[in-house]
Protein backbone atom coordinates (compact mmCIF):
# COMPACT_ATOMS: atom_id res chain seq x y z
CA UNK A 1 0.00 0.00 0.00
CA UNK A 2 2.76 2.70 0.85
CA UNK A 3 4.71 2.03 -2.41
CA UNK A 4 1.87 2.68 -4.28
CA UNK A 5 0.92 5.59 -2.64
CA UNK A 6 4.64 7.10 -2.63
CA UNK A 7 4.64 5.87 -6.35
CA UNK A 8 1.71 8.38 -7.26
CA UNK A 9 3.17 10.90 -5.05
CA UNK A 10 6.45 11.18 -7.02
CA UNK A 11 4.14 11.36 -10.01
CA UNK A 12 2.16 14.25 -8.98
CA UNK A 13 5.53 15.83 -7.84
CA UNK A 14 6.93 15.35 -11.70
CA UNK A 15 3.87 17.35 -13.07
CA UNK A 16 4.63 20.10 -10.35
CA UNK A 17 8.44 20.49 -11.52
CA UNK A 18 7.44 20.65 -15.43
CA UNK A 19 5.19 23.62 -14.62
CA UNK A 20 6.92 25.60 -11.91
CA UNK A 21 10.55 26.91 -10.93
CA UNK A 22 12.91 24.60 -8.49
CA UNK A 23 12.21 26.67 -5.86
CA UNK A 24 8.60 26.57 -5.44
CA UNK A 25 8.47 22.47 -6.66
CA UNK A 26 10.92 21.70 -3.57
CA UNK A 27 7.89 23.59 -0.99
CA UNK A 28 5.05 21.34 -2.87
CA UNK A 29 7.40 18.34 -2.64
CA UNK A 30 7.45 18.85 1.14
CA UNK A 31 4.12 19.58 1.78
CA UNK A 32 2.49 16.65 -0.27
CA UNK A 33 5.28 14.52 1.14
CA UNK A 34 4.07 15.24 4.48
CA UNK A 35 0.36 14.49 3.73
CA UNK A 36 1.29 11.38 2.19
CA UNK A 37 3.44 10.43 5.38
CA UNK A 38 0.99 10.74 7.81
CA UNK A 39 -1.48 9.59 5.28
CA UNK A 40 0.16 6.42 5.46
CA UNK A 41 1.08 5.89 9.37
CA UNK A 42 -2.82 6.68 10.38
CA UNK A 43 -3.64 4.23 7.70
CA UNK A 44 -1.35 1.36 9.54
CA UNK A 45 -1.77 2.73 13.09
CA UNK A 46 -5.57 2.28 12.94
CA UNK A 47 -5.31 -1.39 11.20
CA UNK A 48 -2.52 -2.02 14.33
CA UNK A 49 -4.86 -0.65 16.85
CA UNK A 50 -8.37 -2.80 15.91
CA UNK A 51 -6.29 -5.93 15.61
CA UNK A 52 -5.08 -5.77 19.29
CA UNK A 53 -9.12 -5.21 20.26
CA UNK A 54 -9.63 -8.24 18.19
CA UNK A 55 -7.30 -10.22 19.53
CA UNK A 56 -8.18 -9.19 23.27
CA UNK A 57 -11.74 -10.46 22.93
CA UNK A 58 -11.22 -13.85 20.76
CA UNK A 59 -10.00 -17.10 21.26
CA UNK A 60 -6.85 -18.93 19.48
CA UNK A 61 -7.39 -22.81 18.54
CA UNK A 62 -4.32 -23.36 21.25
CA UNK A 63 -6.57 -20.94 23.72
CA UNK A 64 -9.65 -23.11 23.19
CA UNK A 65 -7.74 -26.56 23.36
CA UNK A 66 -6.16 -25.46 26.41
CA UNK A 67 -9.91 -25.00 27.86
CA UNK A 68 -9.80 -20.74 28.27
CA UNK A 69 -13.33 -19.12 28.43
CA UNK A 70 -14.01 -15.25 27.75
CA UNK A 71 -15.44 -13.76 31.15
CA UNK A 72 -16.05 -10.52 28.98
CA UNK A 73 -16.51 -9.76 25.31
CA UNK A 74 -15.64 -6.57 25.02
CA UNK A 75 -19.20 -4.74 24.05
CA UNK A 76 -21.75 -6.41 26.85
CA UNK A 77 -22.12 -7.14 30.33
CA UNK A 78 -23.40 -10.75 29.12
CA UNK A 79 -22.71 -12.76 31.61
CA UNK A 80 -22.21 -10.12 34.55
CA UNK A 81 -25.06 -9.39 37.01
CA UNK A 82 -24.87 -7.44 39.95
CA UNK A 83 -24.44 -8.91 43.46
CA UNK A 84 -27.82 -8.97 44.87
CA UNK A 85 -29.23 -7.65 42.06
CA UNK A 86 -30.44 -9.02 38.29
CA UNK A 87 -29.20 -5.30 36.92
CA UNK A 88 -26.05 -3.50 36.83
CA UNK A 89 -26.30 -0.04 37.69
CA UNK A 90 -25.17 2.44 34.78
CA UNK A 91 -23.69 5.18 36.92
CA UNK A 92 -21.08 3.24 38.31
CA UNK A 93 -20.29 0.18 35.81
CA UNK A 94 -19.93 1.17 32.05
CA UNK A 95 -18.28 -0.09 28.96
CA UNK A 96 -15.83 2.36 27.00
CA UNK A 97 -13.63 0.97 23.97
CA UNK A 98 -13.19 -2.74 24.87
CA UNK A 99 -12.72 -1.93 28.73
CA UNK A 100 -14.65 -2.28 31.94
CA UNK A 101 -15.23 0.94 33.75
CA UNK A 102 -15.99 1.31 36.98
CA UNK A 103 -17.07 4.67 37.68
CA UNK A 104 -15.57 6.89 40.93
CA UNK A 105 -18.48 7.62 43.35
CA UNK A 106 -17.52 11.63 42.80
CA UNK A 107 -18.33 11.51 39.25
CA UNK A 108 -21.75 9.94 40.14
CA UNK A 109 -24.50 12.17 39.61
CA UNK A 110 -26.75 12.55 43.19
CA UNK A 111 -30.55 11.58 42.80
CA UNK A 112 -33.50 14.43 43.17
CA UNK A 113 -33.15 13.50 46.95
CA UNK A 114 -29.21 14.52 47.32
CA UNK A 115 -28.31 10.75 47.99
CA UNK A 116 -26.22 8.88 45.40
CA UNK A 117 -28.02 5.97 43.68
CA UNK A 118 -26.90 2.22 45.24
CA UNK A 119 -23.96 0.79 44.28
CA UNK A 120 -22.55 -2.87 43.96
CA UNK A 121 -20.16 -5.36 43.12
CA UNK A 122 -20.35 -6.40 39.47
CA UNK A 123 -20.38 -10.35 39.44
CA UNK A 124 -20.23 -13.32 37.43
CA UNK A 125 -23.40 -15.20 36.44
CA UNK A 126 -21.75 -18.69 36.68
CA UNK A 127 -19.35 -19.87 39.59
CA UNK A 128 -15.98 -21.69 39.34
CA UNK A 129 -14.47 -23.81 42.34
CA UNK A 130 -10.75 -24.78 40.75
CA UNK A 131 -9.65 -22.03 38.14
CA UNK A 132 -7.03 -19.83 36.62
CA UNK A 133 -8.26 -16.67 35.96
CA UNK A 134 -6.47 -13.67 34.35
CA UNK A 135 -7.16 -9.88 33.74
CA UNK A 136 -5.40 -6.53 33.18
CA UNK A 137 -6.13 -3.80 34.89
CA UNK A 138 -5.24 -0.04 35.53
CA UNK A 139 -5.85 1.70 38.83
CA UNK A 140 -6.75 5.46 39.09
CA UNK A 141 -3.88 7.84 41.24
CA UNK A 142 -4.61 7.27 44.85
CA UNK A 143 -6.99 4.33 44.03
CA UNK A 144 -8.48 1.22 45.66
CA UNK A 145 -10.20 -1.89 44.16
CA UNK A 146 -10.01 -5.46 44.00
CA UNK A 147 -10.76 -8.99 42.63
CA UNK A 148 -12.74 -11.18 44.68
CA UNK A 149 -13.29 -14.91 44.17
CA UNK A 150 -14.65 -17.61 46.01
CA UNK A 151 -17.67 -15.34 46.85
CA UNK A 152 -20.92 -16.41 48.01
CA UNK A 153 -23.64 -14.52 46.97
CA UNK A 154 -26.05 -15.98 49.68
CA UNK A 155 -23.81 -15.52 52.64
CA UNK A 156 -23.04 -11.55 51.17
CA UNK A 157 -26.15 -11.08 51.13
CA UNK A 158 -27.38 -12.30 54.16
CA UNK A 159 -25.43 -9.76 55.72
CA UNK A 160 -26.86 -6.80 54.42
CA UNK A 161 -24.37 -6.00 52.41
CA UNK A 162 -24.14 -5.89 48.03
CA UNK A 163 -20.38 -6.14 48.43
CA UNK A 164 -19.00 -9.47 48.40
CA UNK A 165 -17.34 -11.15 50.96
CA UNK A 166 -14.98 -13.80 49.40
CA UNK A 167 -11.19 -13.71 48.65
CA UNK A 168 -9.44 -11.08 47.64
CA UNK A 169 -7.00 -10.01 44.97
CA UNK A 170 -5.83 -6.39 45.80
CA UNK A 171 -5.60 -3.71 44.12
CA UNK A 172 -4.64 -0.36 45.45
CA UNK A 173 -2.11 2.90 43.95
CA UNK A 174 0.26 1.78 46.58
CA UNK A 175 2.20 4.93 45.89
CA UNK A 176 -0.42 7.42 46.08
CA UNK A 177 -2.71 5.67 48.57
CA UNK A 178 -3.83 8.54 51.11
CA UNK A 179 -3.53 6.57 54.00
CA UNK A 180 -0.36 4.20 55.37
CA UNK A 181 -0.45 0.75 54.21
CA UNK A 182 -0.13 -2.31 55.79
CA UNK A 183 1.17 -5.10 54.32
CA UNK A 184 -1.53 -7.12 54.06
CA UNK A 185 -2.98 -4.39 52.26
CA UNK A 186 -0.69 -3.82 49.35
CA UNK A 187 -0.92 -4.78 45.83
CA UNK A 188 -1.57 -8.28 44.72
CA UNK A 189 -1.64 -9.62 48.21
CA UNK A 190 -4.78 -11.64 49.76
CA UNK A 191 -5.77 -8.98 50.83
CA UNK A 192 -6.24 -9.02 55.28
CA UNK A 193 -5.00 -12.55 55.15
CA UNK A 194 -1.92 -12.96 53.28
CA UNK A 195 0.95 -10.48 52.44
CA UNK A 196 2.53 -10.11 48.84
CA UNK A 197 6.08 -10.90 48.27
CA UNK A 198 7.95 -8.79 45.82
CA UNK A 199 5.12 -7.05 43.60
CA UNK A 200 6.47 -4.40 41.63
CA UNK A 201 3.04 -3.18 40.74
CA UNK A 202 3.15 -0.52 37.44
CA UNK A 203 2.20 3.24 38.62
CA UNK A 204 -1.10 4.17 38.52
CA UNK A 205 -2.83 5.03 34.88
CA UNK A 206 -0.71 2.13 33.78
CA UNK A 207 -1.93 -1.32 32.94
CA UNK A 208 -1.13 -4.33 35.05
CA UNK A 209 -1.59 -8.02 34.31
CA UNK A 210 -2.89 -10.47 37.31
CA UNK A 211 -3.33 -14.26 37.94
CA UNK A 212 -5.25 -15.96 39.93
CA UNK A 213 -4.70 -19.86 40.47
CA UNK A 214 -7.22 -21.70 42.33
CA UNK A 215 -7.06 -25.66 42.44
CA UNK A 216 -8.29 -27.82 45.44
CA UNK A 217 -6.65 -25.95 48.89
CA UNK A 218 -3.70 -23.81 46.73
CA UNK A 219 -3.82 -20.64 45.88
CA UNK A 220 -1.66 -18.45 44.36
CA UNK A 221 -1.56 -14.56 42.79
CA UNK A 222 0.38 -13.44 40.03
CA UNK A 223 1.77 -9.55 39.16
CA UNK A 224 3.27 -8.91 35.65
CA UNK A 225 4.21 -12.55 35.36
CA UNK A 226 5.96 -12.91 38.55
CA UNK A 227 4.31 -15.18 41.35
CA UNK A 228 3.86 -12.87 44.62
CA UNK A 229 1.46 -14.56 46.80
CA UNK A 230 1.05 -18.31 47.89
CA UNK A 231 -1.42 -19.77 50.51
CA UNK A 232 -2.81 -23.48 51.65
CA UNK A 233 -6.70 -23.75 52.25
CA UNK A 234 -7.01 -26.10 55.82
CA UNK A 235 -3.47 -25.12 57.27
CA UNK A 236 -3.14 -24.84 60.94
CA UNK A 237 -0.82 -21.64 59.36
CA UNK A 238 -3.93 -20.25 57.31
CA UNK A 239 -6.36 -21.27 59.70
CA UNK A 240 -3.99 -19.25 62.40
CA UNK A 241 -4.22 -15.97 60.01
CA UNK A 242 -7.89 -15.88 59.26
CA UNK A 243 -8.54 -16.15 62.97
CA UNK A 244 -6.51 -12.89 63.12
CA UNK A 245 -8.61 -11.37 60.52
CA UNK A 246 -11.38 -9.57 60.45
CA UNK A 247 -13.17 -12.03 58.34
CA UNK A 248 -13.03 -14.32 61.36
CA UNK A 249 -16.58 -12.98 62.55
CA UNK A 250 -17.73 -15.07 59.03
CA UNK A 251 -17.09 -18.72 60.20
CA UNK A 252 -17.79 -20.15 56.50
CA UNK A 253 -15.53 -17.52 54.83
CA UNK A 254 -12.54 -19.77 54.52
CA UNK A 255 -14.63 -22.79 53.53
CA UNK A 256 -14.05 -23.72 49.13
CA UNK A 257 -16.93 -23.42 47.62
CA UNK A 258 -17.92 -22.59 44.07
CA UNK A 259 -18.08 -18.96 43.49
CA UNK A 260 -18.56 -16.16 41.80
CA UNK A 261 -15.57 -14.06 40.42
CA UNK A 262 -16.50 -10.07 41.48
CA UNK A 263 -15.53 -6.90 40.45
CA UNK A 264 -15.39 -4.68 43.23
CA UNK A 265 -16.66 -1.11 43.72
CA UNK A 266 -14.78 0.42 45.53
CA UNK A 267 -15.16 4.68 45.82
CA UNK A 268 -12.41 5.00 42.79
CA UNK A 269 -12.04 4.99 39.15
CA UNK A 270 -10.72 1.43 38.24
CA UNK A 271 -10.53 -0.59 34.84
CA UNK A 272 -10.27 -4.48 34.01
CA UNK A 273 -10.13 -5.99 30.24
CA UNK A 274 -8.78 -8.95 28.80
CA UNK A 275 -10.81 -11.42 31.86
CA UNK A 276 -10.33 -15.15 30.75
CA UNK A 277 -10.79 -18.05 32.84
CA UNK A 278 -9.96 -21.57 32.57
CA UNK A 279 -11.14 -24.91 34.47
CA UNK A 280 -8.20 -26.69 36.05
CA UNK A 281 -9.36 -30.57 36.61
Amino acid sequence: MIPRVLAAGRFIVLKFIHYAGMKKTVLIFSAISFFLFYGCFNHTGKKKAGSRVASAYSLTKQDKEDGWQLLFDGKSFKGWRSLGMDSIPSAYWNIENGVIHKIARKKVKPLPDGKLPPSCDLMTADTFMDFELVFDWKISPGGNSGVKYNVSEEMSVQHGSTHALGFEYQIIDDLNYPQKLEPLQHTACLYALVPARGALPKPAGAWNSGRIVFKGNHGEHWLNGQKVTEYELGTPHFDSLFHKSKYHIHPDFPVKRYGHIVLQDHADDVWFRNLKIRILN
